[in-house]
Parts: C-alpha cells; sequence; structure tokens
C-alpha cells in the first residue's frame, strides 16, 4: 500500500510542479495531440518535457477563479488538509463540470483520504472528460490493486502504458502484476 501511495502522490507532485496556474487559457486541441502523439514514442528522449506540457495544459481552465480553486485544491493536498481539498474540489466540479482536471484532482484528494468509491467515480468522470489522462489510469489501477483486483489493475496499468510509455512506477506494476497474475503451468 506505501508504495501505491507514493506512486500517486508522485503523479500528484509533478503535475502540480509543471502547472502554472492563471495561465493564457487552454490549449488547441491540435497542441495536445501533438504532445499525445511525442510522449507515445517510447524512445523519445525529451519525453520529460512533453510530460510538463501536457501537465501545464491539463490544469488550464480558461478560467482564473476555476485555476484558483484549482491551486487551493492541490495546495490543501500537499498540507495534508484533505477535507479542505475535497470542499475546493466540489466547488471546482460544480462550476467547471468539463474540466477534467478538477475530477481528477478531487480523485486524489478522495484515495488519499480512503475514499476509493468517490475517487473512483471522479477517475470515470476523468477519463470521459479526457481519455490520455495517464494519471487517472495509474490511479484507477492502484485503486483496482489495492482492493484485490489485479486483472483489472493490470489492464488499466497497460491502458496508462500505452499513452505515456515512461512512467517507471506504472511499469514496475506491470512486471509485478504479469508476475503476480500469470500462474503456475503443471
Amino acid at each position: 500500500m506505501r508504495a501505491c501511495t507514493t506512486v500517486i502522490a508522485a503523479l500528484f507532485v509533478a503535475c502540480a510542479a509543471a502547472s502554472p496556474l492563471g495561465a493564457q487559457g487552454v490549449a488547441p486541441p491540435e497542441r495536445l495531440d501533438d504532445l499525445y502523439a511525442q510522449l507515445a514514442d517510447p524512445a523519445n528522449p525529451d519525453w520529460r518535457r512533453v510530460q510538463a506540457d501536457i501537465l501545464r495544459e491539463w490544469s488550464r481552465s480558461g478560467s482564473p477563479a476555476m485555476d484558483l480553486l484549482l491551486k487551493r485544491g492541490r495546495e490543501a493536498i500537499e498540507a495534508g488538509d484533505l477535507l479542505a481539498a475535497i470542499e475546493h474540489l466540489t466547488a471546482l466540479t460544480d462550476h467547471a463540470p468539463d474540466f477534467a482536471e478538477g475530477w481528477n484532482a478531487r480523485a486524489t484528494a478522495y484515495y488519499l483520504a480512503g475514499r476509493f468509491g468517490p475517487s473512483i467515480a471522479d477517475i470515470r468522470r476523468t477519463l470521459a472528460l479526457n481519455p490520455h489522462h495517464f494519471g487517472a489510469l495509474a490511479g484507477l489501477g492502484m485503486i483496482f490493486e489495492q482492493i484485490g483486483e489485479p486483472e483489472r489493475a493490470l489492464e488499466v496499468y497497460r491502458a496508462a502504458r500505452s499513452i505515456h510509455p515512461h512512467q517507471e512506477a506504472v511499469i514496475q506494476a506491470i512486471r509485478r502484476l504479469e508476475l503476480a497474475t500469470a500462474g503456475t503451468e503443471l
């Protein structure tokens, strides 16, 4: 469980660090499509920059007020005040229901609070709005692993790897679960 918590915390920190909130607005879809293609290339030596660009774009709602709610929610998570984080992020999802990163951030807060059901619901909403959200997929994989559903976890981790083949924690989870679910031949 400690390894799973560490992975989601690392994904959250990477996302928070890469997102200068209050930026100029939302990127055109073509820009993100290009970034997704670059990230999916397992041979891309510049994947860290591409990942940071994607995380930055995901954090832009197009509204300074909504960006502030996201910032406050993330700061509350970092401070360990999960109740405040959930309150800020609920206000964000209420006022900006089409902003995937609001749902993802709240899913993180729910996960850290041990509330897997609401976290899964928010991850599903995140993925409905942004099917490329490798962080949401990784988080869903961790939840499935923690609740004893290794086959589902493996499937979701593989989906995350197909979008972002450079996530070492996801690669390790896939290896671990492939070994655990392989069985023994008689």
